[in-house]
């Protein structure tokens, strides 16, 4: 989800200015209705939804017109993919709290990939997380959650910070037992602040240290979801556009 979609308009189909257009994804679960806005008479630009499984949707290009009934322009097959981030989301996702596969996932720390490169990780793992569909008691924990936190181990906020992953900290200090982690302390009796403090990681430092620290700027931040039973609309402020996932 929350990639750019381009449509090209055909020739018959450039009109006047009072019609709106919009595209309805239909899944074998979940429908959604984007709204578009047009970037020139040709060409028409949304937002791709979050879809809650790998499969191919029927795309329906619709326009509609005040005193009008709604017109079916065209209609196309689109496929989502489950790509590299969100195995990597899911993969650490299923992995709090289990300190064997938490303690693997430091041999990446070693290889200390480029700043640019962990910029593009921290974005796209951080986004994919955003789409999990995680089980209502998650925890950043893990299900273990009820240790006490004087035993020293290793958890998710560890692991983001010490590859100084700041949108993916942020997401992870807004989950329950985000805060908690926090204070607790590894089998070298680091904490996720003085891991941060000790690799100079002063922005990443101050999010976790000082109170009413704001969001890191990401394309996620441009989004603000508004979730009511089996609907919800989002709201894509880089574009202008909403988009309505409705449970089928």
């Amino acid at each position: 989800g929350d990639s750019v979609i381009t449509v090209q308009l055909s020739e018959e189909d450039k009109v006047e200015d009072d019609v709106v257009f919009y595209l309805v994804f239909t899944g074998s679960t979940v429908q959604h209705c984007t709204s578009t806005r047009k970037i020139n008479p040709g060409s028409l630009e949304t937002i791709s939804p979050g879809h809650d499984c790998c499969e191919t949707v029927k795309v329906a290009l619709c326009a509609s017109r005040e005193g009008h009934p709604v017109l079916v322009v065209a209609e196309e097959s689109f496929q989502f993919v489950q790509d590299e981030a969100y195995d990597a989301a899911q993969f650490l996702a299923t992995c709090a709290g289990n300190q064997q596969a938490l303690n693997f996932t430091r041999f990446l720390d070693r290889s200390r990939p480029p700043a640019a490169d962990v910029d593009f990780l921290d974005e796209k793992v951080a986004l994919a997380f955003r789409h999990l569909k995680l089980p209502a008691e998650w925890n950043v924990l893990g299900a273990e959650q009820s240790l006490t936190e004087n035993i020293p181990r290793e958890t998710l906020l560890h692991f983001a910070v010490r590859l100084g992953l700041l949108r993916l900290t942020w997401f992870l200090l807004q989950q329950p037992g985000g805060r908690g982690a926090l204070s607790i302390h590894n089998n070298e009796g680091a904490t996720p602040v003085s891991l941060a403090l000790e690799r100079g990681y002063q922005k990443l430092h101050q999010l976790l240290t000082e109170e009413g620290a704001r969001e890191p700027d990401s394309w996620s931040t441009l989004s603000h979801t508004v979730h009511s039973g089996d609907y919800s609309v989002k709201h894509h402020r880089g574009l202008g556009v909403y988009l309505l996932t409705a449970e089928a």
